[in-house]
C-alpha cells in the first residue's frame, strides 16, 4: 500500500495527466472564448457600421439581432459546460492529491478562498465571473442595437 509521501508511480503519471488534460481544457476554453469575442464584435461593427444602409432593412436587422443574441446564448451554454468540466477535473485532481506528498491545487485554492474573505480590494475575484460579464454585455448590445433599429422603423 501507498502513503502520501511513497506515492504509487503510476498514480502520479495519472495525476500528471489530469493536470495536463484540465491545462487543455482551459486552452481550448480560451480559444473558444476568443472566436464568440470576435464573431460578437463582427456583429456589433456589422450592424454599427451599415447603419443607414443594409442594417434599416427590417429583416437584416432581425437577422443580426437574433444571430448575435442566439450566438451570446451558445457563448453563455459553452462557458457552463467548460466550467462544469473544470470543476470535475479539480476534483479528481483534488482527490488525487491526498494520496501524494504535496497538495498543490488544494492548497492554492485555500489560498485563494481566504483571499476571496479579505478586503474588498485585495479580494480575489474568479476568472470566470469576468468571463460571463463578456457575453452579457455582448447581449445587452445587441438587445439595444436591435431595439433602436426597430424604433428607427416604427417610431417616426
Amino acid at each position: 500500500m501507498t502513503t502520501p509521501s511513497d506515492p504509487h508511480p503510476s498514480l502520479l503519471d495519472l495525476y500528471k495527466l489530469a493536470v495536463e488534460m484540465a491545462d487543455r481544457v482551459s486552452a481550448r476554453r480560451g480559444l473558444s472564448n476568443s472566436f464568440f469575442l470576435t464573431v460578437q464584435t463582427s456583429f456589433v461593427a456589422a450592424t454599427g457600421i451599415t447603419g443607414n444602409s443594409i442594417a434599416k432593412s427590417l429583416w437584416t436587422s432581425l437577422v443580426f439581432g437574433l444571430a448575435g443574441i442566439t450566438l451570446t446564448a451558445a457563448w453563455w451554454v459553452q462557458l457552463r459546460s467548460y466550467r462544469q468540466l473544470n470543476n470535475a477535473k479539480f476534483a479528481v485532481i483534488n482527490a488525487i492529491e491526498k494520496q501524494l506528498p504535496a497538495q498543490i491545487f488544494t492548497d492554492e485554492w485555500a489560498v485563494l478562498q481566504k483571499a476571496a474573505k479579505g478586503p474588498r480590494r485585495s479580494r480575489y475575484a474568479e476568472l470566470g465571473f469576468s468571463e460571463r460579464m463578456v457575453p452579457l454585455i455582448f447581449l445587452m448590445l445587441n438587445l439595444l442595437l436591435l431595439g433602436a433599429r426597430l424604433m428607427e422603423k416604427y417610431l417616426p
